[in-house]
């Protein structure tokens, strides 16, 4: 193995470059991460090029928050949003459909697949709530996909080692398997040894106070859940060179 590729789930233009700069070799574009991970602006995506356009970037078109059963106005939205992503410099887009009874969307992702084009095509982690991952793999492989991520139907990917190594070893290398959730500097080898993924997929965030807002505000403005309003999380580059570097020890020749 050459290298083991490094992804990193972004939700800012700050992020992307940090991320960048601390040796991920692409990044995943956001917005509103603490809902899983929502279609980021086109004005984000056009700076990030603007500033730095050597940044390979994935950009989630995911048009709300719980499930991934759309209707068709969700849907024409998605098919919006990936087309202005496109036209400004998204190098793939990551997105999912599923039917009621919880499997991959065929005409729903085919018709996205035309808009997405020559550009990497990525289904995200709705494969870890199908009904069969491994019928789910086919289809998406029938489908021309490049990428799959997943956890491997488990709360992090390293529970989920086992099916994922399953995935691997079906795909053949017709499509390309990433490895996220709960990956870390300390675990990420372990992962890789485990799975004989090629790519990982992990956050590496610290949150930051914004002292605008005080530490316990009487006035909200994200409802009555978390985050807290007087903090938003950006991405700690040191994170991403501890990544980076574990990886590249995996993949270092013994002598």
């Amino acid at each position: 193995m050459d290298k083991i590729q490094l992804e990193i789930c972004c939700g800012s233009v700050q992020d992307a470059l940090r991320a960048h700069e601390a040796g991920a070799d692409q990044v995943e574009l956001n917005s509103a991460l603490f809902l899983g991970g929502l279609t980021p602006s086109v004005g984000a995506l056009r700076v990030i090029k603007r500033v730095c356009p050597d940044i390979k970037v994935m950009c989630m078109v995911r048009p709300r928050e719980s499930g991934f059963c759309y209707g068709d106005l969700e849907f024409e939205t998605m098919l919006e949003d990936a087309q202005a992503l496109i036209e400004s410099g998204a190098d793939g887009i990551v997105f999912g459909a599923l039917t009621p009874e919880r499997m991959p969307d065929r005409a729903k992702c085919e018709r996205m697949l035309k808009v997405v084009g020559h550009r990497e095509r990525v289904f995200h982690r709705a494969i870890d709530v199908t009904a069969n991952p491994l019928k789910a793999l086919d289809e998406l492989m029938d489908m021309g996909f490049t990428r799959v991520l997943t956890s491997g139907q488990r709360p992090t990917a390293l529970e989920g080692a086992p099916l994922i190594r399953e995935m691997v070893q079906r795909s053949r290398g017709r499509i390309q398997i990433l490895a996220g959730a709960g990956v870390r500097a300390e675990n990420v080898r372990q992962l890789v040894r485990e799975t004989g993924v090629n790519m990982v997929h992990c956050t590496a965030h610290a949150a930051v106070d914004d002292e605008s807002v005080p530490p316990d505000p009487a006035i909200r403005f994200n409802g009555a859940q978390p985050p807290a309003e007087h903090q938003f999380k950006r991405i700690e580059p040191e994170r991403v060179r501890q990544v980076r570097l574990a990886l590249e020890e995996e993949v270092r020749p013994t002598r």
